[in-house]
């Protein structure tokens, strides 16, 4: 064969964590036959092993394949890639269609060697290709679908689906025969597929501790804060070893696993999708699978206390809330709506009237913005310990190990990266245009960085941003709405993303 003037070439290759036909050695043996009989030379190899084909958030592989391609610095004039579902399951056949268009603009061609049509932009290539496309993504959704209803049957057989057990309860695993075969430490899993999970009653003093909050919110009527307050002054620390806050003492007090129920599919997010609160008629429920720790009348007095406080307002309620509050106080803020304990949220008034400052108006009340600034930072102070709870949790319940420096504000996950928490607040432009300022420490530099973009109102969260330390040249920048490919790669609207990139996966070789 002539083996002059080749032609060169990148290969793409990808292996999700399910069972796959072939693994990357596999593809590569395949994509390198094809190659010799074409005098085709690969001179450079992307590798995405581990990897959902759902989107491109997180196969850094195929994003820095493209960002080569986009910038100009690739040396080769064609990629190679096994199949159709190797460069993607994408549940957007058009988003499959268009990395593949970004490619071939900049004149390189995807060329899929185990694929028996012939990638050259003809009516049948193009029209088989999209079929494929929508068949790779529709294997995925019915893939979802079929591990969904497994997982429901389980937890209608009272079985535990994922997650920590929460303070005041435990882990056992049993065997199929539902002999207890010990309790699972943090970060412990499962080995054998024939074993389960259940929660049973942890140590005494969690127990008691547990009733002490229901008690303390249903008879002496202390709210969430107070209770919070009282147990770090008392030195009890959460599950996770930490301090409590009003939310974690919250979610002690509407979660039905302390009554014994096996509540499932409360929350959404699958195929990559944002994650959503499901409506409860979508829960997964199994009534009594477990030993309840809570007197179920205290559980259910304490759901009441929390939906009459949250209880349907028409728009004059709420606005008259808002003028007793602002005569009581002064000012007004989201913050402190959401502290004051006779009050609706503040995400109450967003939903109803579209924003807090509307409602303000509606009242005769113009907020001060310097306050309304002081106020900002310390709602901003007090989500960042939340979110770092939330992190940690998050990597354990996936098998990871992670701890957290607070001297240099780093988590360590796995004893192989850091990652630092950033949260920037939006502001506006003169012209009504939204920013986010960045200022990263340099000196103490992670090698991930997450940033959480707080919304227009610096009250909620609009997405997050994992930024590796090589790709970030200045410790100082702004972000717009769109930044980019280059940036917008980064962008997630949950942080599974980052949980899974810290999972301990076994890769499976299937000869």
């Amino acid at each position: 064969m002539n083996k002059e003037n080749p032609t060169y070439a990148a290969m793409y290759v990808r292996m999700s964590t399910d069972h796959q036909k072939y693994s990357t050695e596999n593809q590569e043996t395949a994509i390198r036959e094809y190659a010799e009989k074409r005098n085709i030379e690969i001179i450079e190899i992307f590798a995405d092993q581990g990897k959902s084909g759902l989107d491109i958030q997180g196969r850094d592989a195929l994003k820095n394949l493209i960002s080569t391609v986009e910038n100009g610095l690739a040396k080769f004039s064609c990629i190679l890639v096994l199949d159709v579902t190797r460069w993607g399951r994408f549940q957007d056949a058009d988003e499959s269609a268009y990395y593949e268009y970004v490619c071939r603009r900049a004149g390189i061609d995807v060329l899929y060697v185990a694929e028996q049509f012939e990638n050259d932009g003809s009516p049948v290539s193009t029209i088989v290709k999209g079929v494929k496309r929508a068949m790779a993504g529709e294997y995925s959704r019915e893939l979802s679908a079929k591990v969904f209803a497994g997982q429901c049957r389980l937890i209608e057989k009272g079985f535990r689906q994922g997650g920590p057990a929460g303070f005041g309860l435990r882990r056992m695993l049993i065997d199929e025969h539902g002999e207890e075969k010990g309790v699972l430490k943090r970060g412990q899993h499962k080995s054998l597929q024939t074993d389960r999970v259940i929660l049973v009653p942890g140590p005494e003093d969690e127990i008691e501790t547990v009733r002490w909050i229901y008690k303390s919110f249903v008879d002496e009527r202390r709210n969430e804060a107070e209770i919070a307050e009282l147990l770090n002054k008392n030195g009890i620390k959460t599950d996770l070893n930490r301090d409590w806050t009003r939310p974690t003492v919250h979610q002690v007090l509407t979660n039905e696993k302390y009554i014994g129920n096996n509540v499932f599919n409360r929350t959404s997010c699958k195929l990559k999708r944002k994650r959503v609160n499901n409506d409860e008629e979508m829960w997964i429920r199994n009534e009594g699978a477990f030993e309840a720790i809570v007197d179920p009348r205290y559980f259910y007095m304490a759901q009441g206390i929390i939906a009459q406080r949250s209880r349907r307002y028409s728009d004059e309620d709420l606005l008259e809330k808002l003028r007793e509050l602002h005569k009581r106080k002064g000012w007004l803020s989201g913050i402190l709506i959401d502290e004051t304990e006779d009050m609706p949220s503040s995400s109450a008034y967003l939903s109803r009237f579209g924003s807090l400052v509307r409602a303000y108006k509606m009242i005769g009340y113009t907020p001060d913005r310097d306050y309304r600034y002081i106020e900002i930072n310390k709602h901003l102070r007090s989500m960042h310990p939340e979110i770092i709870e939330k992190t940690l949790s998050g990597i354990e319940a996936l098998g990871g190990e992670v701890s957290y420096n607070e001297d240099t504000g780093l988590l360590n996950v796995n004893g192989e990266i850091t990652a630092s928490i950033v949260i920037s607040r939006c502001f506006q432009t003169q012209g009504g245009r939204k920013r986010w300022k960045l200022r990263l420490d340099s000196g103490r530099r992670a090698d991930i960085t997450i940033v959480v973009r707080m919304d227009g109102n610096n009250e909620d969260i609009l997405d997050y941003y994992l930024l590796p330390a090589i790709d970030i040249e200045h410790p100082q920048f702004r972000m717009a709405d769109n930044n980019g490919f280059s940036l917008d790669i980064y962008r997630y609207d949950c942080l599974e993303a980052f949980f899974t990139l810290a999972e301990r996966t076994e890769i499976k070789r299937v000869a």
